[in-house]
């Protein structure tokens, strides 16, 4: 998705009535599209879209093998399966994003929806980090302190790095659930790295 760009959400269902409804829901916060089969839904898929709202149960090519063909084809976007299917056991070996059980409400839809952007976002913030700490580590290894004070491009990498750490957080803080919340807070939670370079 390029900046300023609405998010691009594909509702599938084989209930047209369904999917129409989701659609038009949506239409005022996203470019929505539709498809009311797992047939057309992979006929629809393409680099363009960020989320799929994924019906399991649909005759012909079902819920489930979309959400394998999407992931076995590397489509770059967010899967919520939204679904009268109850979860099972089975649930657990399948690569969705997210798991909502109809009937959804609108609140619902935009909670999945949000959700899965902000976690996309999270994302991408997270590998623009681990970059950023993976030079300040790699430094901060193989320079003795005197070197790594006295270079200007250090103390930006330092920068840098405590400003993504702080984006980290103002995503996570986005999340508006205080489970999902805790579950990001603690993955990345501030530890220091050992012999960091101090000024003194």
């Amino acid at each position: 998705m390029s900046p300023g760009d609405l998010p691009t959400v594909l509702v599938v269902d084989d209930e047209a009535d369904v999917a129409d409804a989701y659609a038009a829901q949506l239409a005022d916060e996203y470019d929505v599209d539709t498809a009311y089969s797992g047939e057309e839904a992979l006929e629809k898929l393409s680099a363009r879209i960020d989320i799929v709202l994924l019906d399991r149960r649909m005759p012909g090519i079902s819920g489930d093998d979309v959400l394998d063909r999407i992931r076995e084809e590397g489509y770059d976007c967010r899967v919520a399966m939204v679904t009268a299917v109850d979860p099972d056991f089975d649930i657990i070996e399948m690569p969705f994003d997210d798991y909502v059980i109809k009937p959804v409400s609108r609140e619902d839809l935009f909670d999945s929806i949000e959700r899965l952007l902000t976690c996309a976002e999270y994302e991408q913030k997270l590998q623009a980090y681990y970059r950023v700490s993976t030079k300040y580590a790699t430094l901060l290894a193989n320079k003795n302190n005197a070197e790594l004070v006295a270079r200007e491009e250090f103390e930006e990498l330092k920068d840098r790095r405590e400003r993504l750490r702080e984006e980290l957080d103002e995503t996570v803080d986005r999340f508006d659930n205080e489970d999902f919340a805790a579950v990001f807070r603690e993955l990345h939670e501030p530890t220091p790295l050992a012999d960091e370079p101090s000024d003194e």
